[in-house]
Parts: C-alpha cells; sequence; structure tokens
C-alpha cells in the first residue's frame, strides 16, 4: 500500500489554507496548514513532505525566502507559489531555484488541483 502523499500549505490567509486544505482533502491527500513561514519552521515533525504550496506575501518572512531556507537546509520537495502581487522577478527567482509553478491569486481549484496532481505524478516517474 502506497502512502498518502502530504501536502503543506503556508498562507497567512485563514480563508486561503481553509479552501485549499478542504480541496486538496477532497482529492485524497493529507493536508498540513500553517499561518506562516516560521509556523512551518518551527513544526518539529519530520514527516517527509510530497509537496508544498506557499503564499509569496507574508508577514515575517515571504514564501520565497522560505525556498531559500528550506533549500539551505537540505529540505528539498515541490513547491508550488501563489501570490496576490505578481511579479517577474519574483517568478525567476523562485522558478530558477527548482519551484513547479508560479500562480496568481485567486487560484482556481481546478488550477491548483491539476498542478498538484501533475507535481506529484513528475515526482513519482523520477523516485
Amino acid at each position: 500500500m502506497s502512502k498518502i502523499p502530504t501536502i503543506a500549505i503556508v498562507d497567512d490567509d485563514d480563508g486561503v489554507r481553509t479552501s485549499l486544505a478542504s480541496l486538496l482533502r477532497s482529492l485524497g491527500f493529507e493536508v498540513r496548514s500553517y499561518s506562516s513561514a516560521l509556523e512551518f519552521l518551527d513544526d518539529k515533525i519530520g514527516e517527509d513532505l510530497s509537496c508544498m504550496i506557499a503564499d509569496i506575501q507574508m508577514p515575517g518572512m515571504s514564501g520565497d525566502e522560505l525556498q531559500e531556507v528550506l533549500m539551505a537546509r537540505g529540505r528539498i520537495f515541490p513547491m508550488i507559489f501563489m501570490t496576490a502581487y505578481p511579479n517577474e522577478a519574483t517568478r525567476i527567482r523562485v522558478m530558477s531555484a527548482g519551484a513547479h509553478a508560479f500562480l496568481d491569486k485567486p487560484v482556481d481549484a481546478d488550477a491548483i488541483a491539476d498542478c498538484v496532481e501533475f507535481v506529484l505524478r513528475d515526482q513519482s516517474k523520477h523516485s
């Protein structure tokens, strides 16, 4: 029996976290929700993530700063970024660092579901 993929959601917007978590659970995924990058980093649970969906603009530490910290710590897993304030410099930076997607908010439910399915399918090919 294969392990159910676990997806982390890191977003300071309660509504976004709740709706994304509900969507992903309905698709059969385990979900862990965090209201900030720092809350995610403070979570000592060592369970391997299958994927992370993170907002770019968050107080304390941005999503792209979180990506840098995780990479420096050797915690590499697929990351999907969302933002209500897209800019090309940030998109290029996170995608160059290995992000799998950079989506504009509001993110369509079908788009995020397709993106997660693609990332997990792609990941299973390389494992």
